[in-house]
């Protein structure tokens, strides 16, 4: 399942500044969320090297399915905890009413919806915006891989 990495003190940003000679402390809280941020971009970062691979290798027009397989392949190969076809209840005035199914979630920290079409839909936008909300995760992409370039079929959603 999902396991965090603790990173060593070599890969922490230094958020210290200094002013006139004197050394101002680091305010801790900025600093955690500074980790965050950039612990979050190294995910996206590394997510998105796997979907370029994997459009690199397989190229546009195949199925969603396929893609999914091939970023699981990827995302071990990177040694990157995920879990994929993640059921979130759906739940409507306190009552089920089914379930959502997400893609992938990645480090614990970002949903992945992965698509084949022609072209987005808004439709598209509004769920990976759902599945994040629905699992308390700040960070979506979307990632259509028919397109001519991959890169040109990402999107990054923050909450």
């Amino acid at each position: 399942m999902t396991a965090h990495r603790q990173h060593d003190a070599n890969n922490k940003k230094n958020t210290g500044r200094y002013d006139r000679g004197v050394e101002d402390k680091p305010d801790p809280e900025a600093t955690h969320d500074d980790e965050e941020f950039s612990g979050v971009n190294l995910v996206t970062s590394r997510i998105i090297g796997c979907a370029i691979e994997v459009h690199r290798v397989l190229g546009p027009g195949l199925l969603e399915p396929t893609y999914e397989a091939a970023l699981r392949i990827e995302f071990d190969d990177a040694r990157l905890n995920y879990d994929h076809q993640v059921r979130v209840p759906a739940v409507y005035k306190g009552r089920a009413i089914g379930e959502y199914r997400i893609d992938f979630i990645v480090e614990g920290l970002v949903v992945v919806e992965v698509k084949s079409v022609e072209r987005t839909s808004p439709l598209f936008e509004a769920q990976i915006l759902t599945y994040m909300r629905v699992t308390d995760r700040e960070i979506g992409l979307l990632i259509n891989f028919n397109s001519r370039l991959v890169t040109e079929g990402i999107k990054r959603f923050a909450l």
